[in-house]
């Protein structure tokens, strides 16, 4: 054996040894956050320097690997991990790999009930628009049935309107979008990411190739949003948002604060960037845990917000109640909920929870009062 032979051997070895190293170190990493994920499904307090949040476990996974890992399968395992603190996951997924395509597909599609899986090397045609999905997953579904069209978001940041004709797409490589939704009164399409809001004027690109105003920042990161309607506002939009902390947010936008600039050129990218301090935002902590779903129901002219949190799992109220400190209808499921919905014909509310029972409760129901 040459003398290179045995340097090259040598130093081999001595990369695996560090990357065991590092291994051990990551799933010391992943214990820590796994219990930190159980005791807060419990409601037990974390101290703020314990607390593992996104940016602590990046920084930290970065630290290790260095660029062999990438932000969008960091995201996928933390957000996966923190979903559900006692699902089966493997050390190689932060590396974007599975142990076996089917056996990673199964999985995901059991624990993460994504809509749509598609492999990296695939690439879907629309409309002569080519778009890269890496092995996205679709966040957000909103039907708009008066324009007779259907709004998607995926998670890894691209927006598109689906219509009989053609179809709009903003692709966002540096959003992480958690949900979307559609404003009736700007006619715009409006997504949340961690940290920022995304306003999208998807008729903008008949003019240009893209106008997107994104608000920020955001103090909390945002898991949900929708749209407040209501019939006698004219030229602006309220809308509610959940965070990851336990806070609901009203936040109004007016047509005055997306004034188009013209474009200067054919095909143009335009990005503006808005100062979340210049809008009118009001907030309010309504729960203990992440904010799972929010949703206005027009008919009860109320809206609702649920959550993990098994104190104050679920709450419909007037939107007044985020501007002011009076007390809230709330109810308490174990463990939380996570999914809720309102049935008109029935006039019933529906909700979901981990625990697998669903409860019901109507206007009529003595215990809840809605």
């Amino acid at each position: 054996m040459s003398a290179k032979d045995c340097d090259r051997e040598s130093c081999s070895a001595h990369e695996l040894l560090d990357f065991r190293s590092s291994l051990k170190e990551f799933q010391k990493l992943v214990e820590n956050l796994v219990t930190q994920k159980t005791k807060e499904k419990l409601g037990l307090h974390i101290k703020d320097n314990d607390e593992i949040d996104y940016e602590k476990f990046y920084a930290a996974t970065q630290a290790l690997f260095g660029a062999e890992v990438k932000d969008y399968n960091v995201k996928a395992f933390f957000w996966k991990l923190s979903n559900n603190p006692d699902v089966r996951i493997e050390w190689c997924e932060i590396f974007g790999c599975f142990l076996g395509e089917s056996d990673g597909m199964s999985s995901q599609l059991k624990e993460e009930n994504m809509v749509f899986l598609l492999s990296k090397k695939q690439q879907i045609t629309h409309t002569g628009n080519i778009l890269h999905f890496r092995d996205d997953a679709i966040k957000g579904i909103v039907k708009v049935p008066h324009l007779d069209f259907i709004v998607t978001s995926s998670q890894k940041g691209v927006l598109t309107v689906f219509n009989k004709q053609q179809s709009s797409t903003a692709v966002l490589d540096t959003a992480w979008i958690t949900g979307c939704d559609f404003l009736p009164q700007l006619k715009c399409v409006v997504a949340v990411t961690e940290r920022t809001v995304i306003i999208w004027n998807y008729k903008s690109q008949v003019l240009c190739w893209n106008i997107c105003f994104v608000i920020k920042p955001m103090e909390n990161c945002l898991l949900c949003v929708c749209t407040v309607t209501m019939p006698k506002q004219v030229a602006m939009d309220t809308i509610l948002m959940g965070d990851d902390k336990g806070y609901v947010y009203l936040l109004t936008v007016t047509s005055d604060h997306l004034a188009l600039k013209k474009c200067k050129g054919k095909r143009e990218s335009q990005l503006q960037v808005l100062d979340s301090k210049t809008f009118h935002i009001v907030k309010r902590k309504l729960h203990d845990d992440w904010v799972m779903k929010v949703k206005y129901i027009s008919d009860l002219n109320c809206f609702g917000s649920c959550s993990s949190d098994s104190i104050c799992s679920f709450v419909l109220d007037d939107v007044k109640r985020l501007e002011d400190n009076l007390p809230v209808k709330e109810f308490s499921v174990p463990k939380g909920v996570n999914a809720f919905t309102y049935c008109r014909k029935a006039k019933l509310i529906v909700t979901g929870g981990n625990i697998g029972i669903g409860q019901s409760c109507s206007n009529t129901c003595p215990r809840y009062m809605w």
